[in-house]
């Protein structure tokens, strides 16, 4: 065995947690450290930094060959014009800002403009305006928000989402190609008007912590949009509680070269406020993490070198084949490079072996992999990981200010997660229901996941995540399947046939998998070239995914720990049916229920199911 590399170095607050023990069983989880004073509103970091670093680049966004620039003067310039603009109009919490745009530096501007004159905005999927069949779920987020101001970056993308939008009633106002909308437009230069500097100063020093910044939008399992309120307490807590757990980001500006959307808390708030806070550097990829779109991610790369990089298990797998082959784009890569988050699942141990192995190539050290939990409805964080974790599926412990309640579920070793602090939601616009329903009797809020200790006799090793509750499930010989743990180990077995996959059984005496492949490397793994979608029944590929399936079954402990069929899906996730989010989450119970006939197929004979005989 080749000996352990040492990391880069990275300052990190000490693994540390104060436990309390209730008669019930329940624990209560906290950091030792207190979480320190924040400001009243996001929008003070931007006033200081235009102040301190008014020439530091802010923002800035791909053009052509070159970086379209924004220092932090010009934007703070610029936020107070197009503050006054919506000052102007008669926006409120009953009326919002509404944002029609992926991440660009007209949607950045707009959105801390909003906040600044204490306007909530809601940052709206794309993916509803752009990859939507029907536009039902944008028809409903109109219904529910009823925003006075929309904004859509593109109006030759947008003209479509818009059309369905007729007979709603807003101003529209559009960046560039507002010949393709057919109804009245502004431009978005129109916006930038002369400064009212004492309307805007009226308006900023009425802003409180409790004030609305944004509403964010969350469908969960019934694919009905919700608005979950995000108040500038949320916003500027969960920052403050971040610059304490990673205590180097205030040793230098950060960087990010960063695509997560921002209408994602993730994105829109944790990435988006990080540079903001700490005085950084945003660079917008507009590269996704899917073929002919991850090379325009590798572009940036080339040219900016992050100081931290954020990103899922699927970003990175579809990274590393550059990072490998690439000296030049592997040396900027991690040429400043501190640490590298992955979020939404745990990563694959043959990643984070790969992403190693590379960052030793190019520094002789290991970057630090580190992961964190946290929900919209927190915005978002809750634990991190600021130490170096025992497996990948740690997702840290309790930062300054954040309580973690655990309660035991019965006959397992998890428990319950439910979080109290000054980063969670005041509850969800006009669903008064469910935002009673999602807080306990000690007004902790219900995350819905479950969590275990990575090492039982040290919790400072922190909290494994263990899966959604509600995505758990019995087979007819009354075991449980852990869906979540069971995922990771199975795209492990699978690599790189399944790019993802939902886990069947409920109700049945085995386990099956509906797989969505990865084509490219399904493709490859052909005999010969194969035409459409061909490759789904080839020989080879078969045997390939029986042989992953043995694989698993070699490493599990009984007959929930693996399965016994698959079957290879030709479609994709759809994103009308809630099958998957901007960020490649696949929702497990929208697939099962949306795709049933798939279920009954890969539960029958079917020539199309893959089988493995039981043990």
């Amino acid at each position: 065995m080749e000996p352990m590399t040492d990391f880069v170095p990275v300052n990190f607050l000490p693994a540390r947690v104060v436990v309390e023990r209730r008669d019930d069983g329940a624990l209560v989880l906290r950091s030792p450290e207190p979480l320190a004073p924040y400001p009243r509103c996001l929008g003070e970091a931007l006033e200081h930094w235009a102040r301190a670093r008014p020439d530091q680049i802010y923002l800035a966004q791909r053009d052509g060959a070159a970086w379209r620039t924004l220092t932090f003067a010009q934007a703070h310039q610029q936020v107070r014009a197009l503050a006054t603009a919506l000052l102007q109009r008669d926006l409120s919490a009953e009326r919002p800002l509404a944002i029609l745009s992926e991440n660009s530096i007209e949607h950045a501007l707009l959105a801390l403009a909003a906040m600044h004159a204490g306007i909530p905005y809601v940052p709206i999927s794309a993916s509803y305006s752009l990859m939507s069949r029907d536009y039902q779920k944008l028809r409903a987020v109109f219904a529910l928000l009823m925003p006075g101001l929309v904004f859509a970056d593109d109006g030759a993308r947008y003209a479509a989402a818009l059309a369905a939008l007729r007979d709603d009633e807003f101003e529209l106002v559009v960046a560039r190609n507002r010949e393709a909308v057919d109804r009245l437009s502004q431009s978005f230069a129109s916006l930038l008007v002369e400064e009212n500097t004492e309307s805007v100063n009226r308006a900023f020093a009425a802003l409180t912590p409790d004030t609305i910044a944004k509403f964010l939008l969350t469908s969960g399992s019934t694919g009905e949009p919700k608005a979950v309120i995000n108040t500038q307490r949320m916003l500027c807590s969960n920052q403050q509680t971040l610059r304490q757990a990673w205590p180097f980001l205030q040793e230098a500006p950060p960087v990010l070269v960063d695509w997560l959307p921002w209408n994602h808390t993730a994105g829109g708030n944790n990435n988006f406020g990080l540079a903001l806070t700490n005085g950084g550097t945003f660079y917008l990829d507009e590269g996704k993490p899917a073929p002919g779109l991850i090379e325009k991610t590798v572009r940036n790369l080339r040219e900016i070198a992050p100081t931290l990089y954020y990103g899922v298990p699927r970003s990175y797998e579809a990274l590393l084949p550059f990072l490998e082959s690439d000296a030049a784009l592997r040396d900027n890569f991690f040429s400043r490079l501190q640490v590298m988050q992955y979020a939404g699942a745990a990563l694959p141990a043959h990643l984070w072996e790969r992403l190693e192995r590379v960052s030793v190539l190019a520094t002789g050290k290991r970057v630090r992999m580190t992961s964190g939990w946290g929900a919209t409805e927190t915005a978002p964080q809750v634990t991190l990981v600021h130490f170096t974790p025992l497996r990948s599926s740690v997702i840290g412990l309790p930062t300054p200010g954040n309580e973690l309640k655990m309660v035991p579920v019965s006959g397992s070793d998890k428990y319950e997660l439910l979080v109290n602090g000054p980063n969670v939601t005041p509850g969800y616009w006009r669903r008064a229901e469910l935002t009673a329903a999602a807080f306990d009797e000690e007004g902790f809020y219900r995350m819905g996941d479950a969590g275990r200790f990575a090492d039982a006799d040290d919790l400072a090793q922190g909290i494994e995540f263990a899966g959604r509750l509600a995505e758990e499930f019995k087979l007819t010989t009354g075991t449980w399947v852990h869906t979540g743990a069971l995922r990771v180990k199975a795209l492990e077995a699978l690599a790189p046939i399944a790019q993802d996959l939902v886990i069947a059984g409920h109700d049945r005496d085995e386990i099956g998998f509906l797989i969505f492949p990865n084509a490219t490397a399904c493709r490859g793994l052909c005999d010969e070239p194969v035409e459409g979608d061909a490759w789904l029944t080839n020989a080879r590929l078969r045997e390939a995914v029986r042989a992953g399936l043995q694989r698993l079954q070699a490493q599990g402990r009984g007959s929930s720990t693996y399965a016994t069929r698959a079957l290879l899906l030709s479609e994709p996730p759809q994103i009308d049916a809630g099958e998957i989010t901007d960020k490649g989450y696949v929702n497990q119970r929208a697939v099962l229920e949306h795709r049933a006939q798939w279920v009954t197929i890969l539960y029958s004979d079917a020539t199309e199911v893959i089988h493995l005989t039981r043990t």
